[in-house]
């Protein structure tokens, strides 16, 4: 553990520059005292580590001094610089360890190509949270790519659900949701998100923008899904569940688990929130006899009448289809 720490320090300081034991200790979660062992540990192992007293001091490395990392080309760093944890670490408690490995990275990376890394981090966003898969066709995706990268206006084609659209955008920055891949762009003097696979046509422009200075891809992706998520609509519900399911609940696309209150028969009590009255009938009854809804009596009543259908179905229906 202390020599991962070590590892740490090495790094903040590298990356971030001077840093006092106070906000060092707070990054890793050991006191100012256990710092200062590890800076005597670092000089006595060689590294050039030294302090500075007054009211801008703290810890630093001397000027020039970096680790390397070799054997990697430009495109690859890129590529790994790319990625981002997913739900899937943080629930395997792997995190931490990606931002560690994404520090090393970044650390070790030639001043140049970390530039040209920074560059692309600012301009394509991966979401791994994801709602569904898709085998959508992006015919334009490079065209939209080549735009983003030389900052050039982009004169595009966009298929509404009523029409299609003519648009010249300046291109931000792209973003992945899984596999749907999604244009965020200045159009008409406001941010608008366009999903790739609509567009019928996509042209690169001549003519440059200039890109806002304080535009964050990231950020403007999570605030826009808040805005989207609450603007669906919402139907509240309680349910009874065995509790093995609630893992599977968590990732049901039109359902929010609110509260959970555990029974002692290895079921739980849940408040839930679905979009519509169908789409909540529809999972219940896709649950079968491991969810009962509570309340509201109209979905009980919808669950009963669909239930009572198919019971219905089945007891006319031929045995068997086979000749």
């Amino acid at each position: 553990m202390r020599a991962d720490r070590l590892i740490s320090i090495l790094l903040i300081l590298q990356n971030r520059g001077r840093m006092t034991s106070k906000e060092l200790a707070e990054r890793l979660e050991v006191s100012e005292r256990t710092i200062h062992r590890d800076m005597e540990a670092l000089s006595m192992a060689g590294v050039p580590v030294y302090a500075e007293r007054g009211s801008g001091g703290g810890w630093s490395l001397a000027e020039g001094y970096r680790t390397n990392l070799t054997g990697l080309k430009a495109e690859e760093i890129k590529s790994l610089l790319l990625a981002a944890p997913t739900s899937v670490l943080q629930d395997l408690g792997l995190g931490a360890n990606f931002e560690d490995a994404f520090q090393k990275l970044v650390a070790s990376t030639p001043d140049p190509l970390r530039k040209d890394a920074e560059y692309v981090r600012e301009r394509i966003h991966i979401d791994g949270a994801g709602w569904h898969q898709s085998g959508e066709s992006v015919p334009y995706l490079p065209t939209v790519q080549e735009a983003i990268w030389q900052e050039r206006k982009l004169s595009i084609s966009y298929r509404r659900e009523d029409a299609v659209v003519k648009r010249i955008v300046h291109p931000l920055g792209l973003v992945a949701k899984r596999s749907i891949w999604y244009l965020v762009a200045q159009a008409e003097g406001e941010l608008r998100t366009y999903r790739i696979s609509r567009l019928e046509d996509a042209r690169v422009s001549p003519e440059t923008f200039q890109r806002p200075a304080d535009f964050d891809l990231a950020d403007y992706w999570e605030t826009s899904m808040a805005q989207f998520k609450s603007t669906l609509p919402r139907y509240p519900a309680h349910i009874r569940a065995a509790a093995e399911i609630l893992p599977r609940l968590r990732q049901e696309r039109f359902l929010q688990i609110k509260t959970t209150q555990p029974e002692q028969n290895g079921w739980v009590v849940a408040e839930v929130q679905f979009e519509t009255l169908d789409s909540a009938c529809e999972i219940a009854l896709g649950y079968g006899a491991q969810i009962q809804v509570l309340e509201p009596e109209e979905l009980q009543t919808q669950i009963r009448q669909t239930a009572a259908a198919i019971l219905a179905l089945y007891k006319t229906a031929p045995v068997s289809a086979k000749k």
